[in-house]
């Protein structure tokens, strides 16, 4: 099993890389001997990312990306493979918030703004089919690769934790990772999901950490009684993309700490 992680040599691309679940996953594969690109709105965050990590040693660089533009997913993930001669891992992590959950007024399906559920559809499913897209037109070529893409345990079971657009766009993207697994399975090509419970991040304006009283509800709902660290995500990031998961394709997989079971 020595060095079925190891990801020397190979070359990784992440969307919303500059903090939260993306910025852990480039951290994973960094540390295993990837480069990484790591590819966000928030050029400025994003460089402050890269720079912890080329810091530390790891081999890192920038891409300024807004998933709602799908040429420049293009054309950002094809410079990259041009670059390096070869692109290993893409992550289509990039995400927002769809409001409130319907336990709260603005969130009851009679008061959903329009705009908000088209904004939510441009970032969650068409930026996330798009990075797919750009990731499966270089890496079919080639005979291999590894797609993941960061759905939600909201999208596999109705609740009332998240908005009713971020919900319905992560349950689309678990389904689009099925399809594109089938489809480029006979390339060398995998495509699963991560399905995170509640997490520390900055979606939502960082609610996790400035509610407390929100927070406490989220842990409430978790068999394990608490919310978990972004690095938490790692081991799996890491699974998914590495020769550890050479038989592993089309699954999306919770991480939520038995959320899922109850």
């Amino acid at each position: 099993m020595s060095g079925i992680f190891n990801l020397a040599g190979r070359v990784a691309y992440v969307t919303g890389a500059a903090s939260g679940l993306g910025f852990a996953m480039a951290e994973a594969f960094a540390e295993e001997g990837a480069h990484v690109v790591l590819a966000d709105i928030d050029a400025a965050g994003a460089e402050r990312a890269a720079g912890r990590l080329t810091q530390a040693g790891y081999s890192a660089e920038t891409a300024a990306l807004d998933v709602r533009e799908p040429l420049k997913i293009r054309e950002s993930i094809e410079a990259a493979a041009r670059k390096h001669g070869r692109l290993d891992i893409v992550c289509a992590n990039a995400g927002i918030t769809g409001g409130p959950p319907f336990s709260e007024e603005a969130g009851r399906i009679e008061n959903i703004d329009l705009s908000l559920w088209d904004n939510v559809v441009k970032v969650n499913q068409t930026g996330v089919f798009a990075t797919m897209q750009a990731a499966a037109r270089v890496m079919r070529p080639q005979g291999s690769g590894r797609i993941i893409v960061t759905c939600s345990i909201s999208g596999l079971r109705a609740g009332n934790i998240s908005g009713y657009a971020y919900a319905a766009t992560k349950a689309a993207v678990a389904h689009l990772v099925r399809l594109a697994a089938v489809d480029l399975a006979p390339f060398g090509i995998k495509v699963n999901g991560i399905a995170p419970g509640p997490f520390l991040t900055n979606i939502a304006g960082g609610r996790m950490h400035s509610d407390p009283k929100r927070a406490a509800v989220m842990a409430a709902g978790v068999p394990m009684k608490r919310i978990a660290d972004p690095s938490e995500l790692k081991g799996l990031a890491l699974l998914l993309a590495s020769d550890a998961s050479s038989f592993l394709t089309g699954t999306v997989i919770p991480i939520d700490g038995g959320a899922m079971a109850m």
